[in-house]
């Protein structure tokens, strides 16, 4: 699964990086521990281009009597998405990318868990592969809310956990983007693990596990 991550860069960068044309972040600021029920920035492809906004992060169906259901959906897995009826549907018509730098999973040892910070050996940012659905109340409040993807892991994460996020190629990022992509089968085929000889990992302070910790100190190596 993918339950924790971190996006740090200024939003110069991250406007840079992701080609965006308009941006609806009322504000951004570095989060070293980003978790579920939190909004974070998210990316969609607009009538003007790539937007950048906020999602809750934890999908809440649109046709679902109440927002509770988010809570057990962070993920989906990218083998089941055509069978799912929280996910069939948003494959074809809500995809999105959220930008990190970094996510979090945790290695099952002997004397407990062990966390550790996944990221890239050349320190640069990259996109999960999401799904954003829009949730109406009873009231007519709109909650907007994405899940993170997941795949089988690739070598690297084999030895921490048996999943990891969808990390996307860079060169497939406007591919998932594009409205006008309603081929479910080249679709999925962008879902694999990513190349684990551009990936590195490195033990980090439990302290990650507290929701509540959320400052740099949280990415330096552990000793």
């Amino acid at each position: 699964m993918c339950g924790r991550f971190t996006i740090t860069l200024p939003l110069d960068e991250l406007i840079v990086r992701y080609l965006i044309m308009e941006n609806r972040l009322a504000k951004f600021a570095p989060n070293y521990n980003v978790a579920p029920m939190q909004f974070i920035p998210a990316i969609i492809e607009g009538k003007q281009g790539n937007r950048l906004g906020e999602l809750r992060w934890s999908l809440v169906p649109s046709w679902a009597k109440e927002d509770k259901i988010g809570a057990s959906m962070i993920n989906a897995r990218a083998e089941s998405l055509p069978d799912k009826p929280a996910f069939r549907k948003l494959l074809t018509t809500r995809r999105c990318l959220i930008p990190a730098d970094g996510f979090y999973e945790w290695q099952q040892r002997a004397g407990g868990k062990q966390p550790y910070r996944i990221v890239m050996k050349d320190g640069s940012p990259f996109a999960f592969a999401g799904l954003y659905d829009i949730w109406t109340d009873p009231q007519g409040n709109k909650l907007a809310t994405c899940t993170i993807i997941t795949t089988e892991p690739n070598s690297l994460m084999a030895e921490i956990h048996n999943r990891m996020p969808v990390i996307l190629q860079p060169a497939h990022e406007a591919e998932w983007l594009a409205r006008d992509n309603t081929d479910t089968g080249s679709l999925l085929k962008l879902l694999q693990p990513y190349d684990a000889a551009k990936m590195r990992a490195y033990p980090v302070s439990s302290a990650v596990g507290n929701v509540r910790n959320n400052t740099k100190e949280l990415l330096e190596e552990a000793k």
